[in-house]
Order: structure tokens, then sequence, then C-alpha cells
């Protein structure tokens, strides 16, 4: 009776650690979306706001938030493209990888910027927006670098696959129609014996023909074949066939 007792009072305080952990898990994956949510949307505030400023401001304020724009869109944009296609394609990675090592400088160049926007000294920081665009220029052309190659090397294997499925249509359309596929006869004779130009051909799938008698047809053993009338019950039709219409008596 201990022993059941002992058994019963470990499977509850299992079942109630397995409880704690999933729900834990829980709240940590609802905490994640809900931060990740919110980094969205501080995001496209913060995008539009870029916008704004490259409209509405002159000058080194505009200038900043245009290197700024620019920084980020290209790389958001490659940063989309190498995620979704390392999941195809796993020889991605690599430019994945270093993808990542590119945007821990694209985060302190955009901290930079970001700190320069506030600073009071214009002049100084327009003493600085030279190095400023060549560093953004170089980090941006990397970027752009990394995502076209991703996605031409997509568009390639996307057009190998067409030209390879295009190929064995091909194949089976010519497989379709092999009714109409000729052999040539031995010796240059014609399908009915007689001699003839050596390159006379005959059909891949030669009909009877008509014994004399107007009765049946002729095999290649010369044996006559009774024709009997099709029972049009026991005929299959298809959806795409129209039905006979009904002849009319006057």
């Amino acid at each position: 009776m201990e022993a059941v007792i002992l058994i019963l009072g470990l499977l509850v305080v299992a079942f109630v650690a397995l409880g704690i952990y999933v729900s834990v898990k829980l709240i940590r994956a609802a905490s994640r979306g809900v931060d990740r949510t919110i980094t969205q949307a501080r995001r496209a505030v913060e995008d539009t706001t870029l916008r704004a400023k490259t409209y509405g401001q002159v000058g080194v304020a505009g200038e900043l938030a245009q290197l700024r724009l620019s920084l980020r869109t290209s790389m958001r944009a490659t940063q989309e493209a190498l995620q979704t296609g390392v999941t195809e394609d796993a020889s991605l990675s690599e430019s994945l990888g270093l993808f990542q090592r590119l945007s821990v400088h694209g985060r302190e160049l955009d901290d930079e910027l970001k700190r320069l926007e506030r600073e009071p000294d214009k002049k100084t920081v327009t003493s600085l927006l030279p190095s400023l665009k060549k560093r953004t220029g170089e980090i941006t052309r990397s970027a752009d670098s990394l995502r076209w190659a991703a996605r031409d090397r997509a568009r390639q294997f996307a057009d190998d696959d067409l030209a390879a499925l295009n190929e064995q249509i091909d194949v089976e359309a010519g497989a379709l129609r092999h009714w109409t596929t000729e052999e040539p006869v031995p010796g240059g004779q014609d399908p009915t014996g007689a001699p003839g130009a050596p390159g006379t051909f005959r059909s891949a799938h030669p009909q009877g023909q008509w014994n004399g008698n107007g009765n049946g047809l002729s095999g290649d053993a010369g044996v006559a074949e009774a024709i009997t009338a099709a029972d049009p019950r026991q005929q299959t039709t298809y959806p795409w066939q129209k039905s006979a219409r009904p002849e009319t008596t006057n």
C-alpha cells in the first residue's frame, strides 16, 4: 500500500513539473512574440521618421537621415533574402554567416549616425560626412552583392529545372505521338510486296486489308476477320465527347 501511495505521489509531482515546464515555455514564446511585434513596430516608426526627415529637412540632418535610411533598407532586404533562401539552399548558410558579420558593422554605423543627428556641432558633423558616406556605401554595396548573388543563384536553379522539365515534356509528347512513326521496308518494297524505290516506307502499325469478298479483313496471316457492329452500351464515353444528335425524319 505504501508503494502505491509513493508511486501516485511521484506521478503527481511529475505532472506538476511538466505543467510548470509547459507553462514557462508558453510564456517565453508569447513574450518573444510580443517583443518581436514591438521591435517591428519601432522599426516601422523609425523608418517613417527617417523618410520624413529626408524630405522635410535640408543640410546635415537630411543627409544623415538619408544615409541611415539607405543603410537600413539594404541590410533588411539582404537579411530577408538570405534567411528565406537558406531554408531551400543550404549552401547559403556561409553567405548568411558573412552577412551577420557585416551586420555588426552596419549596426555600429547606424548607431553613430543616430548619435550625430543629435549632435549640436553641425560643423564637425559636416566634416565627418565624407567618411560616413564612404562607410555607408561600402556596407550597402557588400549587402547588395550578397542579396543579388543569392537571387541569381535561385533564378539559375529555376531556369535549369524549367529546361529539364521542357525536355521531359518534349520526350513525353513524342511518345504520345508514336503512331505517326514510319519504318523502312526491307528490300525497298512497298507495303503490297511490289518492288519500289529504295526509300519506300510502310506504317509502323499496318492495318489489315480487305480480303476481296467484301465481308472481312485479311491480316498478315491472310485470315479473314469478321466485322461485327460495336455495342454502343459497351463503348467507353468521356466527359469531353459530344453526344450524337438523333437523325431527323421528314
